[in-house]
């Protein structure tokens, strides 16, 4: 509703464009992402509109239908009186001029590996290279600097974050608790720069707690098949994706019709594949989302869902794949779960299909 409603005060020229997109021209907006959790809270604001809605059609019949006008208009009035309405604390947060925008690098390779740079340049003294907030500024500041893996980057809206990071943060005496980077990056680097934090909250998810609490996407690259034009990762969706980093002399898991096989390598070299994606940025980004060093990242395997989603994760030397792999998950799996047959990627796959992300950004992931 929001989204449609400041499309079309944009069309009608009512709103300024921030940032190459329409700008939210209120400081205010309905925090859909308290909705999205608090189902009770939803639920009374659902009836809230539904009583106003009864009200307002009660009024138009009292204006067209003239022998019901008093009794309709009475009936509107008691209606509205009796709206249940939520407190407006909790059903609003504030807003800024890009509260609605949406990131254009589809959380691209390329846009990763560039948004590492600019982290390594103007975050980590305080983020921490794991964005742990505990870099070697950190103490220095007034607040410590959140830790990235704990949902900040899926909570927030994409284009809150970009605002304060272009725009900076303070507390609620005034003092700075980040500092602006306007005059330092731009908007197309500010989209890099949250696609980085993404991987490096992924990736020390991955290493310190073999899970990715927060559902990712596989980072997107260019995949060359043999007798095809090269396509998008993307244009798989719909169908299981197995990536497969190697080096030259690694050898190939063989094909498997369950899944699609994309063979990663940091170069075109090394044996024919029928489809393979290379390039340092894909092979940097892979690896950071896996936490693991770029030297370390041949042998390790992903497993992308239907819908684009990271879901599973072999490690280099893994032999089989099991439910302890799927590092995307609603709950954690039994302490026993490799599957007691050999088809340790059937197990997987049946788990992963019963277990889909349905993921909202501001809501709870695998939300039911």
């Amino acid at each position: 509703m929001q989204t449609g409603l400041l499309r079309a005060l944009h069309a009608l020229g009512l709103t300024d464009t921030v940032a190459g997109q329409p700008a939210w021209p209120f400081t205010w907006r309905i925090a859909t992402e308290t909705l999205l959790i608090d189902r009770g809270l939803a639920r009374q604001l659902a009836w809230a509109l539904a009583f106003a809605a009864f009200a307002l059609v009660l009024l138009l019949a009292g204006a067209l239908w003239r022998r019901a006008r008093w009794p309709a208009w009475a009936l509107a009035v008691i209606a509205a009186l009796l709206v249940p309405w939520p407190p407006l604390a909790l059903v609003l947060t504030d807003a800024v001029p890009t509260s609605f925008h949406r990131s254009p690098s589809n959380f691209d390779a390329a846009s990763i590996a560039r948004g590492l740079d600019l982290y390594d340049t103007h975050c980590a003294s305080c983020h921490g290279r794991d964005g742990r907030g505990e870099g070697p500024a950190a103490a220095a500041l007034p607040v410590w600097p959140p830790t990235l893996s704990a949902g900040l980057l899926w909570k927030r809206a994409e284009g809150e974050l970009l605002w304060r990071v272009l725009h900076g943060m303070r507390d609620r005496t005034g003092a700075t608790t980040m500092p602006d980077f306007a005059g330092a990056l731009n908007e197309t680097e500010v989209w890099a720069l949250l696609d980085a934090m993404k991987a490096v909250s992924a990736g020390d998810s991955a290493q310190r707690d073999a899970s990715w609490p927060w559902p990712v996407q596989a980072p997107a690259v260019e995949v060359d098949c043999v007798d095809q034009a090269p396509r998008r990762l993307a244009q798989w969706r719909g169908q299981r994706v197995r990536i497969v980093a190697a080096d030259d002399t690694g050898s190939v898991p063989r094909d498997d019709p369950r899944v699609v096989t994309v063979v990663l390598r940091r170069k075109p070299a090394g044996t024919r594949v029928d489809c393979g994606a290379s390039g340092a940025d894909a092979w940097r980004a892979y690896a950071r989302v896996a936490g693991v060093p770029e030297t370390a990242l041949a042998g390790t395997q992903f497993i992308v869902d239907r819908d684009g989603w990271l879901r599973a994760l072999g490690r280099a030397g893994q032999t089989d794949w099991s439910e302890n792999s799927l590092l995307c998950r609603a709950d954690a799996p039994p302490a026993d779960s490799r599957a007691p047959s050999t088809d340790g990627l059937g197990a997987l796959i049946a788990r992963m299909d019963a277990d889909p992300v349905q993921a909202v950004r501001g809501g709870l992931a695998h939300a039911r």
